[in-house]
């Protein structure tokens, strides 16, 4: 390796100071409830507790475990406390060798088996399936096997949104979506010292913990969190361009460095999204799920989310027909019209038109001046389109 190259590679990583070391050591003992459907009760976990069950677990069944470490928001938070994003998902990457179906079929087992001994006392688990435990306790399960990736996510439930992602992962090509939420945080040196320690950490006694940047230069991604700046490489290579992602940074305050970054940017992830999701009907969902996993508990930004989408996809799309970019932005308008009647967040005042049939729950409700000035705009949007996207299953 050129002393270039090595150069570069260690520009990457970064040890952990003391005060992040506390944030992350408490975030991993933090109890997180994870939620059971029907008459499942809820499991209390704590983070570091299922890393060392699973870990423990597969190399009992002969599945090494290289690493394991801390990934996305929760990550960007241990390193800087006031990033305007906070967290919601712990997102735990197990690196393990996927080597064919089999391994991933174990792993899933492992997880599920692992959920047993988080179940209150007295619960009579002999006729518990890893079915059954699939059915009450995982909210997404995911498996990716290509020729760049090979990884699975099992997510399991939180009522508020913070579900605790545990991905195994291979090969992932690309780890990231903005130099923000780039950052991993390797949690083995803390495990081990967790289990052999008989002393409390201490400013002057505690292990050496190791972050990354996906991105590349960790003090520059470090600095883009602490001055809330959007920068991000190849956005064309981020499945839907990073376009949702986008648009929740900007709600969140962040900005791209320059008005001809953000036009760039802009342009590129919008193009990449319509690839990704031609059909209205792909789109609808999508935006769906997004609210849904992304705002669990923040419902309040959701309209602030969508008219800022609304305004970028108007702004940069390039790559679409007329029609079909007429069809997109009245989802978004009905979308955050939906938003607003849904929490009854417009005050009362009379004698606004409304351009199509609105649906039941709009029925009962007087819009105002703020709805004339914020909302109505985007009604006009939606007048073609409403009735198309909406049969959509």
């Amino acid at each position: 390796m050129s002393s270039g190259v090595a150069a570069e590679r260690s520009r990457r990583f970064c040890v952990l100071s003391w005060e992040q070391v506390q944030r992350l050591d408490s975030i991993l003992g933090e109890t997180v409830p994870i939620h059971g459907r029907g008459n499942f009760p809820t499991l209390s976990v704590q983070p570091r507790q299922i890393v060392q069950v699973v870990r423990a677990r597969l190399e009992e069944k002969g599945v090494a475990v290289r690493d394991v470490k801390l990934n996305g928001s929760a990550a960007s938070h241990v390193l800087h406390q006031n990033t305007g994003l906070g967290y919601k998902d712990l997102d735990l990457i197990f690196g393990v060798s996927l080597t064919d179906d089999h391994t991933f079929r174990l792993v899933k087992d492992v997880v599920l088996d692992c959920l047993l001994d988080f179940l209150p006392p007295g619960v009579n688990t002999d006729r518990i399936t890893p079915l059954t435990l699939k059915e009450a306790y995982v909210q997404k399960l995911v498996k990716v096997c290509n020729d760049t990736d090979r990884w699975s996510l099992i997510s399991l439930s939180n009522n508020t949104g913070k579900n605790v992602e545990l991905k195994f992962v291979d090969s992932l090509r690309r780890q990231f979506e903005f130099s923000v939420d780039s950052f991993q945080i390797t949690l083995d040196s803390l495990l081990l010292f967790d289990r052999c320690s008989e002393t409390a950490m201490s400013e002057s006694f505690h292990p050496s913990v190791l972050g990354e940047s996906m991105y590349g230069d960790f003090q520059e991604a470090l600095e883009h969190l602490r001055q809330k700046t959007i920068a991000t490489r190849s956005p064309e290579e981020i499945r839907g361009g990073g376009l949702l992602k986008y648009c929740h940074l900007l709600v969140r305050g962040f900005r791209p460095a320059s008005e001809s970054e953000m036009k760039s940017l802009q342009r590129y992830m919008c193009s990449r999204f319509f690839i990704d999701f031609p059909d209205i009907c792909e789109q609808r969902r999508k935006l769906q799920a997004y609210l849904q996993s992304h705002f669990a508990g923040m419902e309040h930004r959701r309209y602030d989310w969508l008219v800022t989408l609304h305004r970028v996809v108007n702004e940069s799309t390039v790559c679409l027909m007329g029609h079909e970019r007429r069809q997109t932005l009245g989802l978004i308008s009905a979308l955050a019209l939906h938003t607003l009647a849904e929490h009854n967040a417009i005050p009362t005042v009379t004698n606004v038109t409304c351009y199509y049939q609105p649906a039941p729950y709009v029925q009962d409700i007087n819009f105002n001046n703020y709805y004339i000035a914020h909302a109505q705009p985007l009604v006009a949007n939606c007048r073609n389109s409403y009735q198309t996207w909406l049969p959509c299953n």
